[in-house]
C-alpha cells in the first residue's frame, strides 16, 4: 500500500465506553496506519485538550484525525485555523449527529469512513470566525441554543439524533423573540425573531437547512433569520430537503441572505451555539476565512 502521510497526529476520546472505544480503533488504525509512516495517537481527557493538541502538533503533522463529534470537530478547528501551517484535517463519525461529516459526505460508518480519508481526496473550505472564536458548520442563538441547552442527556444517550429534534420541538413551543440588530456586507436589518442561524455547513441535527445553493467553499455564510416559533420554525427548518415553492407563509417566516461578513446584537444578551458547543453570547463579529483548511471529502 502507498504511504500517502509522513506524520499523522490521530485523535479520540473515550466518551462511549472502554469496549466501544477499543471497538472503534480496531476499526480503522489498522486502515489508517498503512497509509502513514509515523501515526501518533493521543487519547484525550477533558474538555479543549483537542484544540491544545492541534494548536501543538498541527505545524509538524501532514494530517490531523479526530475521531468523535461535531464538537470534537469544533475544538480540532479552534486549534488549527490560527496556524501558518495548517495541516488536512480528516473527520471520523464518532458522535451522535456528525453534522459537518454528512456536509463532507463522509460515509457514517467508521470502517468505509476510514477508507474514504485514506483515499486521499481533499477540498479547500471556508471557515467560519465569531470574535476570537472558529467554527465549521453553524452559528446561532435563540431556539437552537436553547434546545442544545434543553436536551435530556439521558434522552439523548437512548434516542440519539432524534433527541435533539424532540429538545428543539418542545422549546418551540415556549420560545420567547428577541430584539436584534444586524449589519451586514449589504444588510441592516433590525426586528425580533426567535432564532438567527448563521451557516456554513448545511446540517444540524442530520436534518439539511432547506436551502440549496448553500456551499462550503463559496466565501460566503449563509444567515437565516426565524421570526415566529408558531408556524412551527423548527419544522420548517429542520425537516424540508427544500422549502416548497410559493410558500408565503414560510417565505414571512423566515429571511435568508448570504455575507462575508455581520455583527449580531440582541436585547437581552443571548447564549450562542457554536457546532453545538456553548461557551460565548452576543454581541458577535463573524466573517469568513475562505478556504482556509485543507479537508478530506467523501465522494
Amino acid at each position: 500500500m502507498m504511504v500517502m502521510y509522513n506524520h499523522a497526529l490521530f485523535i479520540y476520546n473515550q466518551t462511549a465506553g472502554q469496549a466501544d472505544t477499543e471497538k472503534a480503533l480496531a476499526a480503522v488504525l489498522p486502515e489508517i496506519s498503512i497509509h502513514v509512516k509515523h501515526l501518533h495517537v493521543i487519547q484525550t481527557e477533558q474538555e479543549g485538550e483537542t484544540t491544545k493538541l492541534c494548536r501543538e502538533w498541527g505545524e509538524r503533522m501532514d494530517l490531523v484525525i479526530v475521531l468523535g463529534g461535531d464538537g470534537t470537530v469544533h475544538e480540532a478547528i479552534n486549534g488549527l485555523a490560527e496556524l501558518e501551517k495548517r495541516p488536512v484535517l480528516g473527520i471520523l463519525p464518532g458522535g451522535t449527529c456528525n453534522d459537518f461529516s454528512r456536509m463532507l459526505n463522509i460515509p457514517q460508518n467508521l470502517v468505509r469512513a476510514a477508507k474514504c480519508l485514506m483515499q486521499g481526496r481533499t477540498q479547500l473550505l471556508d471557515v467560519g470566525k465569531v470574535n476570537e472564536h472558529y467554527f465549521l458548520n453553524f452559528w446561532g442563538v435563540g431556539l437552537v441554543a436553547a434546545a442544545s441547552t434543553n436536551i435530556d442527556p439521558g434522552q439523548k444517550k437512548v434516542l440519539g439524533k432524534l433527541s435533539y429534534l424532540l429538545s428543539a420541538l418542545k422549546t418551540a413551543q415556549t420560545a420567547e423573540p428577541f430584539h436584534f440588530t444586524i449589519q451586514a456586507d449589504e444588510h441592516h436589518l433590525e426586528g425580533e425573531a426567535v432564532m438567527i442561524l448563521v451557516m456554513n455547513g448545511r446540517y444540524i441535527g442530520t436534518n439539511q437547512i432547506p436551502f440549496p445553493n448553500m456551499k462550503i467553499d463559496d466565501g460566503l455564510l449563509d444567515v437565516l433569520i426565524v421570526k415566529d416559533s408558531t408556524f412551527g420554525s423548527f419544522l420548517e427548518v429542520f425537516n424540508l430537503e427544500e422549502l416548497p415553492p410559493n410558500n408565503q407563509e414560510a417565505e414571512g417566516n423566515m429571511q435568508h441572505f448570504q455575507t462575508s461578513s455581520l455583527s449580531v446584537q440582541t436585547t437581552p444578551v443571548l447564549e450562542v451555539d457554536m457546532d453545538g458547543e456553548i461557551y460565548s453570547e452576543t454581541p458577535a463579529q463573524l466573517t469568513v476565512l475562505p478556504k482556509h483548511i485543507q479537508m478530506i471529502v467523501g465522494g
